[in-house]
């Protein structure tokens, strides 16, 4: 595998995440109350994208293969819950 396929590959890899993490929280934006919400996009992005990323590899590890509706199950409820603590979603 030359370097441009493992970037390309790599980067499939990420992308789930990514759209997800940036979709979250933006829908945070509109779903949460503003003072909830005063961190900028780019950075709630950063760590959902972070959070996400690290969940599909631990699937990745875990089952042995990319791709597994379970580990995508668990990267929506780990970005989501990681947008919400962030947000401080359990303060009124």
């Amino acid at each position: 595998m030359g370097p441009s396929d493992l970037f390309f590959h790599l980067i499939g890899f990420a992308a789930p995440a990514v759209a997800v993490a940036l979709l979250v929280a933006l829908g945070a934006r509109v779903v949460l109350p503003g003072p909830a919400t005063a961190r900028p996009l780019w950075l709630q992005t950063a760590l959902n994208s972070t959070v996400g990323v690290l969940v599909l590899a631990a699937g990745l590890w875990h089952f042995g293969v990319d791709g597994k509706m379970a580990t995508y199950a668990a990267l929506v409820i780990a970005v989501a819950s990681c947008q919400w603590v962030s947000s401080r979603g359990w303060g009124g």
